[in-house]
């Protein structure tokens, strides 16, 4: 018998409404906390920089039952993610169980001795405590800004200049007439950069650290999702538990994969020019290919060419009054900096004493299925799962994750079981796939089937994969079929 919990989601993103939606689907009772005064995660405008739009196209950034508008583009643009995403909670009702303006400010272990955990929270009538059977955090991986600074930053403000986070980029006006630097060269990075040199910036300067392979949206005319999203193109990449066959048909197959890669790699050079402006990566692209995959901006070679946007490989070594500094030994005079450097990546309100053990010295997260441990009973993680179809992948996860919070799993896993399998996946993170480590490891891309396939037999599905074989491994993530797959698995409700 499934008993009914108190169920606490936290975040307000994808990753909350999937929470939300899956726990409250099987009659549980959910109080869902968002610290911003509206839900959409990092769609909502006031943490979105003008012009952002999905890297992946809108059949693939979707929910399972709620396409995107038909009228939307193949690459969404910011506001209508937003627009979207408050669609699909007014469809499943999903607003009355949102606290906005709340925070979760520490999580600690019930101090009644029952299962569970005590939120203490902060919100518009103050702060309070109170106690969950189940917490599933839905905060992702996109949470709290990643801070930097570098030496003789306050005298650079002090006299007029200004360093912001990239999510503070909001308005393009304050561009106009400036010198600005944007430090980081991720997709963020490369569209604030471009988005800045079209605004009347007076000179754009774009800092980073090291070369990375880019995809454009489309490749030699093919819209990438037909290219890198391909259950064949997958089985390809050297993915975990690997046994003697499998091991054995990747080295008959080799020069054929090898072959593959460095066909993409020189179709990848020559469309755009990336030995002109020395951008090639020294990591074959097949080892490099993980979530912080950046898609190339449009515009920014095109930028590059006409001299809007400067490209320097290296970083920002110090400030002088009106100039930073570079470990090139560059002085780039500079009115705006923008730290296009990410995020930061924990659960800062988590208990140390749990903290420690969910996260190892360098940083790996030991989670089971990427959402749950073993010494964190009573709550797990959604969006922790990452890919280049996230909204798919949160929704996959949280759909497990409430099976495995009722014990409905096809097999629940034992501890034993799942403390072989994290060692086993850390294992082959750090040893044969080192690009597997970023963001913690907690990414699965480039295996979406691999993981939705181990996901869907944990659930009990009994349908996995799509009638026409052609389709399922040569075209994209359906997400109407995963739809199907999960209602093929076992349906309950709690009473």
């Amino acid at each position: 018998m499934v008993t009914k919990k108190k169920v606490a989601v936290i975040g307000g993103g994808v990753s909350g409404l999937a929470s939300a939606k899956a726990f409250k689907e099987r009659g549980h009772e959910v109080h869902a906390f968002e610290r911003s005064h509206d839900i959409g995660g990092v769609w909502e405008p006031s943490r979105s920089y003008p012009g952002v739009q999905t890297q992946s196209p809108k059949d693939l950034y979707r929910f399972t039952d709620h396409p995107m508008p038909d009228d939307y583009p193949e690459w969404p643009k910011g506001p209508q993610v937003h627009a979207y995403l408050h669609s699909y909670a007014d469809k499943h009702d999903l607003k009355p169980l949102f606290h906005l303006n709340t925070n979760v400010a520490s999580m600690t272990r019930r101090a009644d001795g029952k299962p569970g955990w005590t939120l203490t929270l902060q919100g518009p009538d103050g702060e309070r405590s109170e106690d969950f059977d189940f917490v599933a955090i839905g905060t992702g991986q996109f949470s709290d800004k990643n801070i930097i600074s570098h030496p003789g930053q306050d005298d650079f403000v002090a006299a007029g200049g200004k360093v912001m986070h990239s999510s503070e980029y909001t308005d393009p006006e304050i561009v106009r007439g400036k010198r600005v630097i944007v430090l980081g060269a991720s997709k963020s990075g490369t569209d604030i950069a471009v988005n800045a040199a079209q605004n009347g910036a007076e000179a754009v300067t774009l800092v980073y650290r090291e070369n990375v392979w880019r995809v454009p949206y489309f490749v030699g005319g093919i819209n990438f999702k037909r290219l890198l999203y391909m259950r064949a193109q997958e089985s390809q990449f050297n993915g975990w538990g690997r046994g003697p066959l499998a091991r054995a048909l990747a080295a008959a197959t080799k020069p054929l994969v090898w072959a593959n890669f460095r066909g993409l790699e020189t179709l990848l050079k020559l469309q755009l020019g990336l030995k002109k402006w020395d951008m090639v990566p020294d990591t074959p692209i097949e080892k490099a290919v993980s979530c912080s995959l950046p898609i190339v901006t449009p515009g920014l070679f095109e930028a590059f060419k006409d001299g809007s946007v400067v490209p320097v490989r290296g970083t920002i070594d110090r400030y002088e009054v009106d100039t930073a500094v570079l470990t090139t030994g560059d002085r780039v005079k500079a009115d705006i900096v923008v730290l296009a450097v990410g995020w930061k990546l924990g659960v800062p309100y988590l208990d140390p004493a749990y903290r420690e053990k969910l996260i190892e010295a360098d940083g790996q997260y030991r989670v089971y299925r990427l959402s749950v441990n073993p010494d964190l009973p009573e709550m797990g993680f959604v969006g922790f799962n990452s890919s280049f179809c996230s909204v798919l992948s949160a929704e996959m996860i949280a759909n497990w994750l409430v099976r495995y919070a009722d014990g409905q799993l096809a097999h629940q896993p034992t501890r034993a079981e799942m403390e072989a399998d994290i060692e086993a996946n850390l294992a082959w993170r750090r040893a044969e796939r080192p690009a597997a480590q970023v963001y913690g490891g907690l990414c699965s891309a480039p295996f979406h089937f691999r993981h939705f396939d181990e996901v869907l037999a944990d659930i009990g599905a009994s349908k996995r994969k799509r009638s026409n074989p052609i389709a399922e491994q040569f075209s994209y993530p359906n997400a109407s079929a995963y739809g199907d797959f999960l209602a093929s698995a076992p349906q309950y409700r709690v009473q």
